[in-house]
């Protein structure tokens, strides 16, 4: 019997842009819900298990893809992110092997 293959997921990490306004807080930036959104119709389909923002003071967040996504498709879908596109954050696709879930 063969191994089970790997699952690979793809992290997107964001972290402020040059439109970020340092002290603001994530949730008060402007474009902000646009951003939510473009993530939330993944989410939605099930393309996307979870996400949400950093809490610390330097921002940014992270979002983990379902299992199904293509590398491709992640960084297309990321770069189209309108938060992205307007430079209030930038991105980053690293893949992740799942080492352990409940």
């Amino acid at each position: 019997m063969s191994a089970p293959a790997p699952d690979v997921r793809f992290v997107v990490v964001h972290a402020p842009g040059p439109a970020w306004q340092p002290g603001r807080p994530p949730f008060e930036q402007p474009g902000i819900a646009a951003h939510v959104g473009h993530y939330r119709a993944w989410l939605e389909t099930g393309r996307l298990a979870m996400g949400g923002p950093f809490i610390d003071a330097d921002g940014g967040g992270m979002m983990i893809t379902a299992g199904d996504a293509t590398e491709e498709e992640v960084r297309a879908f990321a770069l189209a992110d309108p938060a992205v596109v307007a430079g209030l954050l930038t991105v980053h696709v690293r893949r992740w092997l799942v080492g352990m879930h409940a």
